[in-house]
């Protein structure tokens, strides 16, 4: 029996490799964003609350209406964003259920989606399934920065859609309000889509602003957002996506046919997550800002000069400096004389940028973290 020929240039993704390879020489996982830090009690509770009062039937596809509530309140108090939870909001299997969700129920097959370079490789692999045409505006190190003119050379006729990762996996960029204005003005100008993944939006350095994209182009924007890096419960697979109604009800109608609802408890006791004090998000950002701190020291001293994030939580390293031509035989290199493991930069770019880059994701417990650091800066 022959494969998909959808699938035919398609294979997992390093990410997943690199947890492979980890595991086989027992090293420390800093390649895949798993994310192994404690759940929050008050989310924990919640689920098993739910579990034990036996709230585990379906809920509704567009999600249980006391998540979509609690979300409705979370867009208005912190993103500046008004969403009617009855009609504007759609709880997924993981904001990549939510991604998918949307590009299958908004573009049809041969549209053209522009990606920024470097991409989440599930951005792009997926879009590839749903038979769209990706289109890429390439992003220099270190400052990963666009101009309006270059967008505008990125477009085409073929052109439906724009991601924009704020802030950015792989590289903790952070687009600014003058680069989000700039991408809205193009948007309305070519009627182009805009979809955004902010799965990280709590996790953030420097006082930084996260703008949401809806803000300035509400009309035309899919904002996905999700519950796994904030929570830290990545295996629980929740995520939502905010738009329009009419857009919505699309996205809810391939939702049910493709995933039928999220996990109704763990849609319960995240729920309750969003009641946690404005001071869980502020102790959140400064964990996160001392681990930054930590790895980008280790890599120093490891001569893998780090691209410090402004938000989320991995980071790119120089690793051209050990002689290799392929990011991946780098990746491994370390990952055998470390055994801490990253993620080649091929899996974010196209070119040779990416045979230059290494990522490393720093959620781990802080002793997990200083071991991993110091057999990287180990002489």
């Amino acid at each position: 029996m022959k494969i998909a020929r959808r699938l035919q240039d398609l294979a997992q993704s390093d990410i997943r490799r690199m947890t492979r390879e980890c595991e086989r020489v027992s090293g420390i996982n800093l390649g895949q964003g798993i994310c192994d830090l404690p759940t929050p009690e008050l989310v924990r509770d919640g689920a098993i609350a739910a579990i034990r009062a036996n709230k585990s039937t379906y809920s509704f596809a567009e999600g249980a209406p006391e998540l979509r509530t609690a979300i409705a309140r979370k867009l208005a108090r912190d993103n500046g964003l008004k969403a009617d939870p009855g009609t504007e909001i759609c709880v997924t299997v993981g904001a990549s259920g939510a991604y998918a969700c949307a590009i299958h129920a908004l573009l049809d097959p041969g549209d053209g989606i522009l990606f920024f370079e470097p991409y989440y490789g599930y951005h792009l692999n997926a879009a590839i399934v749903a038979g769209l045409t990706p289109q890429f505006l390439t992003l220099e190190p270190p400052d990963f920065a666009f101009t309006e003119a270059a967008l505008e050379k990125a477009i085409d006729l073929k052109t439906r859609a724009i991601v924009v990762c704020t802030p950015s996996n792989p590289s903790g960029k952070m687009f600014t309000r003058a680069e989000l204005q700039t991408l809205a003005r193009v948007a309305e100008k070519h009627d182009l889509l805009i979809i955004t993944d902010e799965i990280y939006e709590y996790i953030r350095y420097g006082g930084r602003e996260h703008v949401s994209p809806a803000t300035l182009a509400r009309d035309r924007t899919v904002t996905i957002m999700g519950l796994s890096k904030t929570f830290s419960i990545t295996g629980w697979r929740l995520g939502y996506a905010v738009a329009p109604a009419p857009l919505t009800q699309a996205i809810t109608l391939v939702n049910d046919l493709d995933y039928v609802c999220a996990p109704t408890p763990l849609q319960l006791g995240a729920a309750a997550g969003f009641d946690a004090p404005k001071s869980y998000f502020d102790d959140l950002q400064s964990s996160y800002q001392h681990k930054r701190d930590l790895i980008c020291d280790a890599l120093r001293k490891a001569r893998l000069e780090p691209i410090v994030p402004q938000g989320a939580y991995y980071v790119l390293a120089d690793c051209s400096g050990l002689g290799f031509t392929k990011s991946r035989d780098a990746a491994m290199h370390v990952l055998e004389k470390t055994r801490v493991a990253s993620v080649p930069g091929s899996a974010f770019y196209r070119g040779a940028t990416g045979e230059k880059l290494l990522r490393f994701c720093f959620a781990k417990d802080d002793g997990v973290l200083e071991e991993a650091c110091q057999r990287l800066a180990a002489p």
